[in-house]
């Protein structure tokens, strides 16, 4: 089914974002998936993401692959930069995308089916290039284009609609990421918005891969009793380790803790949050830590769910290679192509 434009209703003066764009700058067109489908919640939690960020649609690109998942990028930012690729290629399209124009916001929205079963290993080179992109996993467990055949993220003992119980192993993208060396690795639920924003800013705002798996339950074929990624069991079974949150780049703050370890801080929006010191042995950039407390979390049954790992002095694809500091997209064709002489010069290099 073709997307179709929304219609322009007449409303109140909704708020503006620090460019003067209000949140229906950042949608998209109108949604053609069922009714209910936790991806449309995926994509409201985008839009408030980049209204909220004031990232200039026409810095941002956002990619796909195939299945439910992929049609995501048509309902949020209607004017970015756009690219649908073929089934479980976004990786590499993004790769060479990000390439080109380092200076853009890169967002690739993916399905358990499309990361983890024919676009694997594009996912994993995306990870160990470190590509600076946020890539979110819409992860409902089956194939529901295709009415609803178990993915590689289905959970041994969970029951499809109309057959039998899955008796395979399941591939956990949170696991897999830390275990590759991702650099930014997280999971949220896409019917909690309060938790999912704060993760999608941080991952805007990191210099490198960030991965975010989001338990998204089809309402058509894996939201009933026996599925383990319906919306009933991510509810009774989530695990909130931590509450995150984002706070834009402004002057610094600086305090000092006190007697009792803890201080109220008033921020820059006027608000005060109380904070308390942590645990000396609690590290979030303990990757092993991380790695533990997710497979424990796992074998007693629960979903954790937040912002498990961060590496903050990470260098990206472009520091790996030494790229050009300029984005390739906007140099001159006298830079990009100098010549016959240039190239001889290069060649001789060699010899």
């Amino acid at each position: 089914m073709p997307s179709i434009r929304k219609p322009l209703i007449p409303l109140a003066p909704l708020p503006l974002n620090k460019l003067g764009l209000s949140m229906r700058d950042y949608e998209g067109t109108m949604s053609t998936l069922c009714a209910g489908c936790g991806h449309d919640s995926v994509t409201a939690a985008i839009v408030r993401t980049f209204f909220e960020l004031s990232t200039p649609p026409e810095k941002i690109v956002k990619l796909s692959g195939i299945g439910c998942s992929s049609k995501t990028p048509a309902y949020f930012v209607s004017g970015a930069h756009g690219f649908n690729s073929a089934h479980g290629r976004m990786a590499p399209i993004a790769t060479g995308a990000n390439a080109a124009n380092r200076d853009a916001t890169f967002i690739g929205i993916s399905g358990d089916g499309d990361s983890l079963s024919i676009g694997m290993g594009h996912l994993v080179h995306a990870i160990r290039r470190n590509v600076r992109m946020i890539y979110v996993i819409e992860n409902n467990g089956v194939y529901g284009l295709t009415k609803g055949q178990f993915s590689a993220s289905a959970d041994i003992g969970s029951s499809a609609k109309h057959g039998a119980a899955n008796q395979t192993a399941p591939i956990d993208p949170v696991s897999l990421a830390l275990s590759l060396g991702a650099t930014f690795v997280a999971r949220s639920f896409s019917g909690d918005k309060e938790q999912l924003i704060p993760i999608l800013k941080a991952a805007a705002a990191h210099s490198g891969f960030a991965l975010i798996d989001v338990i998204s339950p089809c309402v058509q074929f894996n939201n009933h009793v026996g599925s383990t990624k319906s919306y009933r069991y991510i509810r009774e079974h989530e695990l909130k380790e931590i509450e995150p949150d984002f706070i834009d780049q402004h002057s610094e703050i600086a305090v000092a803790l006190g007697r009792d370890r803890s201080v109220r801080v008033v921020m820059h929006d006027g608000n005060a949050v109380r904070f308390r010191s942590l645990p000396q042995n609690y590290d979030p950039r303990d990757r092993e830590a991380a790695m533990h407390y997710v497979n424990q979390a796992h074998a007693r049954g629960e979903i954790p769910t937040g912002l498990f790992f961060v590496d903050e002095e990470t260098r990206d694809v472009h520091d790996i290679n030494a790229s050009a500091a300029e984005p390739l997209a906007t140099l001159g064709f006298d830079r990009l192509c100098p010549g016959s002489n240039a190239l001889a010069e290069l060649q001789d290099s060699f010899r």
